[in-house]
């Protein structure tokens, strides 16, 4: 239950400053700003929680880890389900502090992703769900390379966090960036209407990405 809470706990933060940066801030911000809000809190939560469960804090990263055969189904489906629900109570909480300051506006859209009028480029379904994927197999690949050795692993948390900046900065513009189900989920489960009639795209698009990438590593793993 530990490594289940910290995984509740890690989803919560990057959901809460991660989304919460882009819905009460994002004009002010810009897409740089945003992009760091979300590699921050990886890098933050990677030192504050990697020891107890690995810091995975995205169902996406989860799927890659437990296919590349680093983890259990069984943690596997445990951390699915704490992600899912640390990232709701986020979205719940950050909903909670834009009604106490009375932003409204786009504020209330707590961040969501979106295609189509919800894409800052009018970015279609498809190729939302191509960006989502390559974004996604580019972040779990990181990953699964970046924590495989000891001589990496001290520097993993620096190096996830900075690979989770770079694809905001692409994908910020596309999709809102999603890489990550859970983030997805909690805010557009709250707001509800068009964003979770889209919502599928966020969850297929990583993944598929996931799965592409733990595929990768392994055909990687073998030619050593």
């Amino acid at each position: 239950m530990k490594k289940y809470s910290a995984e509740l706990l890690g989803t919560f933060v990057l959901t809460l400053f991660g989304c919460g940066s882009a819905a009460i801030a994002g004009q002010t911000l810009g897409t740089l700003g945003i992009a760091f809000a979300f590699g921050l809190s990886i890098v933050a939560m990677a030192y504050a929680i990697g020891n107890v469960s690995g810091c995975h804090i995205n169902p996406a990263v989860s799927l890659g880890v437990w296919m590349s055969g680093k983890m259990s189904g069984k943690d596997f489906l445990g951390y699915i389900i704490a992600q899912f629900i640390g990232a709701t109570l986020a979205a719940l909480v950050l909903l909670l502090i834009i009604n106490c300051a009375h932003l409204g506006g786009s504020a209330s859209n707590l961040g969501i992703n979106g295609y189509g009028t919800m894409s800052a480029v009018g970015l279609n379904a498809w190729g939302a769900l191509l960006v989502e994927v390559i974004l996604t197999a580019v972040f779990v690949l990181t990953i699964l390379g970046v924590t495989d050795g000891e001589k990496t692993s001290v520097i993993a948390g620096l190096v996830i966090g900075l690979t989770l900046t770079f694809v905001h900065i692409m994908g910020i513009p596309l999709t809102g960036t999603s890489v990550n189900p859970a983030r997805s989920f909690g805010p557009a489960l709250i707001v509800g209407g068009q964003a979770m009639c889209q919502l599928w795209v966020f969850i297929i698009g990583p993944a598929i990405g996931a799965a592409l990438a733990a595929l990768m590593w392994k055909g990687f793993k073998t030619t050593k």
